[in-house]
């Protein structure tokens, strides 16, 4: 059999994932397709007020599979079935509760919005609870043409437009929320073309095809949104036992220096099947203090918090610095990483 060249190994790879895809030496094909082929519809901006890989993530992405299965534009599963837009989050509610504006993506006018919806999480009112008001606190703007923007999970009594108002590409809608079918504070954005779903990073692309063609996003936006492989969204240092709710709470009492123990944690998302979590504490010495590592995920993950940490010793933590080291192996490499620390 003749070898593959590096075109033909990057297709078939990206009908596999996107793993395939950095191991052959591919990349989504973004910036070529730009320029191949025109934009389709309304150029769009970054309809949250944050920065992507520092105040703010990509959760999951629009299902481009038709089928029971979930798949993004990259070929990963970083979304889940019938996922019919992209959730940018944020890092937990004291977040939310500091504001994150959401902006309009491009100029139109407002069609539709809701706003009174609770800002609870549906884990604890249920799903009955939001029948018929799945998206909460929401704006919907025309840009013409047939094309719309949708923005979900708003705050309570945050909106500041009105039905009929035009607004400009950047202006200020509402504040990121908790209201409807979520259970962390996160802006759910959705973009139509004639009432049918379209995928912003992929419109070009066919139906069931993960590839990245012509997307709606201005360049500059592009430049912030490379494909990340998973991402860390909480670390720190913890004084006891840490919880999925506590860490998303942001209610973590430090560790202290005479506190019952060190714990640190890290709360990660996006993580795939196989994936191999580890994380190691050290001291000012470098010794190691505490060590985590988890057997191969059986199945992809949304979220995940993992933790590592000792009692506090009889005389106490030596002062100095003490570092968390966080690291991901996917296929045989570091898929994602994130150092950290704290000091006594």
């Amino acid at each position: 059999m003749l070898p593959l060249r590096k075109a033909e190994t990057c297709r078939r790879a990206s009908l596999l994932s996107l793993s395939l895809l950095m191991l052959a030496g591919c990349s989504p094909r973004v910036s070529a397709e730009v320029e191949e082929a025109p934009r389709v519809g309304p150029e769009l901006i970054l309809p949250v007020d944050c920065v992507l890989g520092q105040t703010c993530e990509i959760q999951n992405y629009v299902d481009r599979d038709p089928g029971p299965e979930a798949q993004d534009y990259a070929c990963a599963t970083r979304s889940y079935q019938d996922h019919n837009g992209v959730d940018f989050r944020i890092p937990d509610l004291a977040a939310q509760q500091a504001g994150v504006a959401v902006l309009a993506a491009a100029p139109g006018v407002v069609s539709r919005l809701r706003d009174g919806v609770a800002d609870v999480s549906v884990k604890t009112i249920g799903l009955a609870a939001v029948d018929g008001t799945e998206c909460g606190n929401g704006v919907v703007i025309d840009h013409g043409e047939g094309w719309e923007t949708q923005y979900c999970h708003l705050a309570k009594d945050s909106l500041q437009v009105r039905q009929g108002d035009q607004v400009a590409a950047g202006q200020p809608l509402a504040q990121i929320g908790l209201s409807g079918q979520t259970e962390y504070p996160h802006l759910h954005f959705t973009v139509r073309k004639d009432g049918a779903v379209i995928d912003p990073f992929a419109p070009g692309a066919a139906d069931g095809v993960c590839e990245a063609r012509s997307p709606l996003w201005s360049q500059d936006v592009l430049d912030q949104m490379t494909y990340r492989q998973g991402a860390v969204l909480n670390v720190g240092f913890a004084s006891g036992a840490v919880s999925m709710e506590a860490v998303e709470e942001a209610a973590i009492p430090e560790a202290t220096a005479g506190a019952p123990a060190m714990v640190a944690y890290v709360r990660a998302i996006g993580l795939e099947a196989g994936d191999v979590q580890h994380l190691k504490v050290t001291g000012p010495d470098g010794a190691v203090v505490a060590e985590t590592r988890i057997d191969p995920l059986d199945r992809a993950k949304a979220q995940y918090l993992l933790y590592a940490g000792r009692r506090t010793p009889a005389e106490g933590w030596p002062s100095g610095t003490y570092r968390g080291e966080y690291w991901v192996e996917r296929g045989g490499r570091r898929a994602l990483s994130r150092d950290f620390e704290t000091q006594f």
